[in-house]
């Protein structure tokens, strides 16, 4: 399938270190396994050409996965209008988008990331979608989707210790305990829905904020960890502290804070 698309960079947003399960090809394609199907997506210009082991509704999934039914622009004037030194970052991140992935995955993966790196994270996540997951043929290679909630609810935390996630595996454990308890995170308010998250051991603000942004589209909310604390202080120059850069974020970037904190990261990353 071949899609024109405009104002939007495959290879920033799919490496900006939100999705565990990427891989760069030889010849600058990715291969991704999304929630039920394994792609393949190449940019040339404004043109993606993307294969799939599941071709049912193939551009609409596409479309949702990258965000590309948003319109950045209006998003990006509006933090312009509301901070003027948003000019210089979004300039560096023209293109970028926000990828909306499965909140099931979203929340295991997150628990996984805490104290952790990419690597070992990825690891952990493939092997036990290895066991558990849905078998795919994708290309002549076989491929497994992130295992269902049905499919994991019974796992223990020996077996879970077995994926090398360590002490973890004991707030995995919980979150499938709770998991059918919770209330529906799309009933809430992001921060109820946060509260609720936040029932489970070991998912504190950070890993509940990563969820939502990642996993649920809540684009209101952001983590706030020690780089983004220093970042924002020193451009701004408030306060570095927890309470002071939440209220700074929810004040200034208010409804997209998610995406500017995003766009401030990766203005950085990319110098």
């Amino acid at each position: 399938m071949k899609m024109t698309v405009k104002d939007f960079d495959l290879k920033s947003t799919i490496l900006s270190g939100s999705c565990f399960r990427v891989i760069e090809e030889v010849d600058g394609s990715f291969t991704n396994i999304l929630k039920d199907r394994v792609i393949n997506i190449k940019q040339n210009k404004d043109e993606l050409i993307v294969i799939s082991s599941n071709n049912n509704n193939l551009e609409s999934v596409i479309k949702e996965y990258f965000d590309l039914n948003r319109d950045y622009n209006v998003i990006n004037q509006q933090l312009i209008n509301n901070d003027n030194k948003m000019i210089e970052i979004v300039s560096k991140c023209k293109g970028y988008k926000i990828i909306n992935q499965d909140s099931f995955e979203m929340c295991i993966s997150y628990i996984i990331s805490q104290n952790n790196n990419v690597k070992r994270i990825s690891k952990a996540i493939l092997d036990i979608s290895n066991k558990y997951g849905k078998t795919v043929i994708f290309n002549n290679k076989e491929y497994h989707l992130f295992p269902t909630y049905e499919s994991i609810k019974n796992i223990s935390v020996d077996e879970l210790r077995s994926f090398k996630v360590g002490f973890r595996a004991e707030y995995i454990r919980d979150f499938l305990d709770k998991y059918e308890s919770l209330k529906d995170i799309n009933t809430l308010n992001t921060k109820e829905a946060t509260a609720e998250l936040m029932k489970v051991k070991g998912i504190g603000l950070k890993v509940a904020s990563c969820i939502l942004l990642f996993g649920y589209k809540r684009l209101d909310t952001y983590p706030i960890d020690t780089w983004v604390k220093k970042s924002i202080s020193e451009i701004y120059n408030i306060k570095n502290d927890q309470k002071t850069i939440e209220k700074f974020a929810e004040n200034t970037y208010k409804e997209y804070s998610g995406i500017a904190i995003q766009y401030l990261f990766h203005s950085k990353r990319n110098v």
